[in-house]
């Protein structure tokens, strides 16, 4: 499926009717869209698995339509977050079709989206949906900006950002989700790669709002702020609107707690300090103007390991996010607000 969590096919989908999948989530982890790095984070994938489905209850009582089914227990069986007793990692839900658009080198690399048309139904947006209540240094935004490759007008930004700056009103970004490193787009470009009606894509950014909201309220139960984070969407079998893969966790969300990071981005600024990391960014924009599909083939050094206490502050930082988040005890770890005094001691 991907380099941090697998896909089990239960059901197959048609073109006409959703299937049933199951994702099992793994204590593999990715940066920089990378793949699997050399390491494995313990007790990282029943975390996400436990606060994606907690996020996707929380949406659904709001009348949110989403793509969850249940968590897969012990047993085997399909239950609700309250009834399960263990941690799990696997989550069950309703499956569409993935279509992928088709790279092609013309000068440079570019993508045919003609599979998407209006009438189609049944499939997995291709476009990474952001919002940003915060642009905590490391945040995309900067770079951005900085490159010429955004204007504040953009963003609806009056002023140019500082790092640590709240947003009055959040800000909806948007990126592809299948080519071979993510691009940003105007919301004008992913309406017509995608072919959305201007109602779906309102509608896409009031469910976003919701998501945010919804992910707010329930990462202040854990004392942590919801910078910013992404949803993925999926059309179901009537062509309606369904929040999909995963929400709420600390892949999909960018949170701080009192200032420091609570999410893989900690592991982010651990790399960016290595000769991989500066290979990576160079192979990226080669791999861009020579028109090259994998970038990392570009790249010569593999990245390194975590270090050891580093790696165990991750991963009990996931385990405690989840046990707060969700207001369940499932995993036997320090408190969130002692983990992160361990942070800054080391």
């Amino acid at each position: 499926m991907g380099s941090v969590k697998d896909l089990e096919v239960v059901k197959k989908p048609t073109k006409t009717q959703m299937g049933i999948g199951r994702f099992h989530f793994s204590d593999r982890y990715s940066v920089f869209d990378w793949g699997e790095m050399p390491d494995h984070i313990d007790g990282k994938g029943a975390a996400l698995c436990l606060m994606g489905a907690y996020c996707f209850e929380r949406l659904e009582e709001k009348g949110i339509r989403t793509h969850y089914r249940g968590l897969v227990d012990e047993k085997g069986r399909v239950v609700r977050f309250d009834e399960l007793e263990k941690p799990t990692n696997v989550m069950e839900f309703h499956l569409v079709n993935v279509y992928k658009p088709k790279a092609y080198v013309e000068g440079k690399l570019k993508y045919d989206y003609s599979v998407y048309t209006s009438r189609l139904k049944n499939f997995l947006i291709p476009l990474e949906i952001i919002y940003r209540n915060g642009l905590p240094e490391g945040s995309s935004v900067f770079k951005r900006l900085e490159q010429g490759l955004v204007k504040l007008e953009d963003l609806g930004l009056d002023h140019y950002p500082k790092p640590g700056e709240r947003l009055a009103k959040p800000i909806f970004d948007v990126s592809t989700k299948f080519e071979e490193s993510d691009r940003y787009l105007t919301w004008r470009e992913a309406q017509q790669l995608t072919c959305l009606t201007d109602n779906e894509l309102d509608e896409i950014k009031a469910i976003l709002l919701k998501v945010d909201e919804t992910i707010t309220e329930v990462a202040a139960k854990a004392n942590l702020v919801n910078e910013d984070g992404k949803i993925e969407l999926a059309f179901d079998d009537k062509r309606r609107l369904m929040v999909a893969d995963v929400i709420g966790t600390l892949d999909e969300c960018r949170f701080t707690y009192q200032g420091l990071h609570v999410s893989k981005e900690i592991a982010r600024i651990y790399y960016r300090r290595t000769e991989w990391a500066k290979q990576v960014e160079q192979a990226k924009q080669k791999a861009k103007e020579q028109g090259v599909k994998d970038w990392r083939k570009l790249v010569k050094v593999k990245p390194p390991k975590l270090e050891p206490e580093l790696k165990t502050l991750i991963s009990q930082m996931y385990m405690a996010a989840a046990n707060e988040i969700t207001g369940k005890k499932m995993f036997d770890t320090p408190s969130l607000a002692e983990i992160m005094k361990n942070f800054v001691k080391a």
